[in-house]
């Protein structure tokens, strides 16, 4: 039970393209809300490690094999936050979701989406799914200056469309995350403290 005066208990999804800035965001949103408890989970998929990997070993991996690989990562990690997110009193926010996982096969031309709808239609339901909205090109300056990712601007533009493909996405919540990360992180605070504000008390006599 929520008492007065306590942040409601909420579940937030963050969603974007590499170098939209939401892992950051999520970061530096705690310090924003210092009297809301938050969680950030990482729902990551590995696909920085599997791609490393192929290379090391100098194996080319098919888009089939390296999706099957990054949705059992994926899902794994997005079960296990949400068992973790049940047991947190406050208010828990994924960076990334199965989401990503759809939109990437949406991008590379995958069409096997069935088992992760209905596995997303199984989870709990977050109150808010927060779109981080950023030109590609901006997103790929990011990771040019970050040195860490091998995403090339083509790459972006159709892991944006396939976002913008997803059956959900026009419910929801966007961010706009072209400008600079405090920005975004001032934004996503705000979507937050609604979310767990807490709810008026009941009127006298009632």
């Amino acid at each position: 039970m929520t008492h007065h005066g306590s942040p409601v208990p909420a579940l937030i999804v963050l969603l974007g393209i590499d170098g939209a800035g939401k892992s950051t965001a999520a970061r530096e949103v705690e310090a924003l809300l210092p009297d809301i408890p938050v969680l950030v989970l990482g729902n990551f998929s590995g696909r920085k490690t599997i791609s490393a990997l192929a290379q090391r070993f100098n194996v080319a991996l098919p888009v089939q094999v390296a999706d099957v690989l990054e949705t059992a990562v994926r899902v794994f990690n997005v079960l296990l936050n949400h068992l973790r997110a049940a047991r947190f009193d406050g208010v828990v926010v994924m960076d990334r979701h199965l989401y990503c996982q759809l939109a990437l096969r949406k991008a590379r031309g995958i069409r096997r989406r069935r088992l992760l709808s209905a596995l997303l239609r199984l989870l709990p339901q977050a109150q808010a799914v927060v779109y981080f909205d950023v030109p590609a090109k901006v997103a790929h300056e990011r990771i040019m200056v970050r040195g860490e990712d091998q995403e090339t601007l083509e790459d972006l533009e159709k892991f944006r469309k396939g976002y913008a493909a997803l059956p959900w996405y026009p419910d929801f919540t966007v961010v706009g995350a072209g400008g600079s990360t405090e920005d975004s992180a001032r934004q996503l605070g705000r979507i937050i403290a609604g979310m767990a504000a807490p709810a008026a008390p009941p009127a006298p006599g009632r």
